[in-house]
C-alpha cells in the first residue's frame, strides 16, 4: 500500500513526448496460417502448464489491422476482469465527455455587501477529483482579491451533483479505509499529485528523542481526522509492521505496529469518512490563512438557484486525467467518470445511470452488453463479468476514434521505469522483446489478474489475456508477461501491397 510520491501534473503531457506512438489505422492484411499455428502452439504450451491447474485461462489475440481472431482460449468464457473494467469505463468517457472535457468547482453566495457576505458562502462540488490543497488556496485568493474579508453566515459544502450512494454496490467492507476503495463524491480532494481522490496520507517515522512512540503526520492537515497513535520505536534490529485503519463511520485513524529506530518513513493512504466535510475542511483552512473570517459553521448542504457565483476551478482536461487514472490504476477516478457520464447524458449522477451510458456505448461499437455482467467503472466487483474476445474486439474497434492516442498512452508501456510511463507494468518484461512494445491495462483481485491491450509492432496485435481461479498471483503474472513477450516477437505476414 506504500507509494512513492510522483511528479506534477505539468509535466503529465511532455513525458508522454518522450515514447512516440503511432496508432495503427490500416486495413487489409492476410495472417498466413502457419504464423497462426506457431503462434498458438507457443501459447497452447504456456497455458497448459502446471501453474495454471484448477485455474480458468481466457486468451484473445487479434490482428490490430484487421480484427481478425488469430487465437483464443475459453475466449467466449466470461470471466472476472479486475482492473481491465477500466478499458471500457476510459474509453466510454472519452466517447461521451471528450478529451477536452474539464470538471468545475465553483464557489457561490447569497449576497454580497462590500467586503463581506450577508447569508452563507458555498463550496460546489461537480466531480474533480484532482483538487489538492493549493486549489483551495487559489479559490480563497481570488475570492481575497476581490476584496472579500468576511462571511456572516456558514460555509456549506455542496456534493449534490451525485448522489448519495457513495461506494459502488460490490465494495467489500475491509476494503472502505483502503485507499483504492475511497469514497464518491462529487465534493472531495486529494493528498498529492496521485490523485487519490478521498484520501490522506499518514506518514509513521521513529522517534530520535528517545520516546518509544512512533512520529504520526497527516497530509495535508485537516481537522476532519484524529489520530490514535500506539505504534513503538523499536531497536535497529528489530522489524518494521505498521498497521494503519480507520474505525468505521468515522475519520479516527488507528496506527499500531512497530517502527524500527533506523528505517525510513512509513506511508500510508487511507480513505477518509465523508470526503465533502473534508474538502469542506480544506477550503475553511485557506480561507482562514487568506485573512477571510467565517462567522457561522462548516456544514453540508445545498446551493440555492439565486446563489451568485463568484469563482471557479476547472480541472486538468480529461486526456491529462488519463494518465493517472490508467497508468495507476486510480479506482476513484473510473466510478467518477461512470456518475459523470450518467450526469451529463442523463442529468442523473449515479452509478446506475453512468453503466447505462457505458452500456449504450459499447453497443454502438457492436458489442453486446446484456452478454456481459457489469457492476462498477473499476473493476473492484468480484461479480463483474466480460469475456476476452469482446474486451479484445472493443480494443480493436476503437482505434478509428479521433480520441485513440490519448487512449493508448494513458496505458501502462511494459518495462519502462518512469511511473508515469510504465505505470504499473514499469518493473515487469523490462530487457525483453515486450519492452517498450506492449501497451495494456494490468488487473488484480483476489483470484484475478488480467493484462489487455496492444502490441506496437511492425506485426500489430489486439489482446486480452484473464485468468481467474487461482491461488499465487505472483505466478499468474509470470503467465501474462510470458504470453505478452510471445506476442512482441510476432511475425506475422507483412501488409499486402
Amino acid at each position: 500500500m506504500n507509494k512513492k510520491q510522483l511528479t506534477g501534473a505539468a509535466i503529465l503531457t511532455t513525458c508522454l513526448l518522450l515514447i512516440p506512438v503511432t496508432s495503427v489505422k490500416h486495413f487489409g492484411r492476410s495472417v498466413r496460417a502457419d504464423d497462426q499455428n506457431t503462434l498458438a502452439e507457443q501459447i497452447h504450451t504456456i497455458i497448459n502448464d502446471k501453474r495454471l491447474e484448477g485455474a480458468v485461462a481466457g486468451v484473445s489475440i487479434r490482428s490490430a489491422l484487421t480484427g481478425e481472431l488469430l487465437f483464443q482460449h475459453n475466449g467466449n468464457t466470461r470471466l472476472t476482469p479486475a482492473s481491465n473494467m477500466k478499458l471500457l469505463t476510459a474509453a466510454s468517457a472519452l466517447e461521451i465527455l471528450g478529451s477536452n472535457y474539464r470538471f468545475k468547482t465553483e464557489v457561490f453566495a447569497d449576497y454580497r455587501e462590500g467586503d463581506h457576505i450577508r447569508g452563507n458562502l458555498y463550496l460546489k462540488g461537480r466531480g474533480d477529483p484532482t483538487l489538492l490543497p493549493k486549489d483551495f488556496d487559489s479559490l480563497a485568493n481570488q475570492l481575497k482579491n476581490q476584496g472579500i474579508t468576511r462571511v456572516d453566515g456558514d460555509l456549506i459544502g455542496d456534493e449534490s451533483w451525485y448522489d448519495s450512494e457513495y461506494l459502488s454496490e460490490d465494495m467489500i467492507w475491509s476494503d472502505e479505509d483502503e485507499y483504492y476503495g475511497a469514497q464518491v463524491s462529487a465534493l472531495t480532494a486529494s493528498p498529492n499529485q496521485d490523485y487519490d481522490a478521498g484520501t490522506v496520507m499518514i506518514k509513521v517515522s521513529p522517534n530520535t528523542t528517545g520516546g518509544s512512540l512512533s512520529n504520526v503526520k497527516v497530509t495535508p492537515e485537516t481537522d476532519t481526522i484524529s489520530i490514535i497513535n500506539n505504534a513503538k520505536t523499536v531497536r535497529e534490529n528489530e522489524e518494521t509492521e505498521i498497521r494503519v485503519n480507520r474505525k468505521h463511520g468515522t475519520n479516527i485513524i488507528v496506527v499500531d505496529g512497530t517502527i524500527s529506530k533506523n528505517a525510513v518513513p512509513e506511508k500510508i493512504w487511507v480513505a477518509v469518512w465523508s470526503p465533502a466535510n473534508y474538502a469542506l475542511n480544506l477550503f475553511g483552512q485557506s480561507l482562514k490563512k487568506h485573512g477571510i473570517e467565517i462567522k457561522g459553521e462548516e456544514i453540508l448542504g445545498e446551493t440555492p438557484n439565486q446563489a451568485r457565483r463568484l469563482v471557479e476551478k476547472k480541472s486538468m482536461p480529461l486526456s491529462d486525467l488519463l494518465i493517472p487514472f490508467m497508468k495507476l490504476s486510480n479506482n476513484g477516478h473510473a466510478e467518477v467518470l461512470v456518475k459523470e457520464m450518467g450526469k451529463v447524458v442523463k442529468e442523473e449522477g449515479s452509478f446506475h445511470a453512468g453503466l447505462d451510458v457505458l452500456k449504450s456505448v459499447l453497443r454502438d461499437e457492436g458489442l453486446n452488453p446484456d452478454d456481459m455482467c457489469l457492476r462498477d467503472g473499476s473493476g473492484i466487483s468480484q461479480i463483474s463479468l466480460i469475456k476476452p474476445n469482446q474486451l479484445s474486439f472493443l480494443l480493436y474497434r476503437i482505434q478509428d476514434k479521433p480520441w485513440y492516442d490519448v487512449y493508448l498512452n494513458s496505458l501502462p508501456i511494459a518495462g519502462v521505469p518512469e511511473r508515469m510511463l510504465g505505470g504499473t507494468l514499469r518493473k515487469r518484461m523490462s530487457n525483453t522483446a515486450a519492452e517498450r512494445v506492449i501497451y495494456a491495462k494490468t488487473g488484480s483481485l483476489m483470484g484475478v489478474t488480467s493484462l489487455s491491450g496492444y502490441v506496437q509492432s511492425e506485426h500489430p496485435l489486439v489482446f486480452s489475456i484473464i485468468l481467474n481461479q487461482f491461488i499465487d498471483e505472483e505466478e499468474m503474472e509470470e503467465v501474462e508477461d510470458q504470453i505478452a513477450i510471445i506476442l512482441a516477437k510476432y511475425k506475422g505476414a507483412k501488409q499486402k501491397g
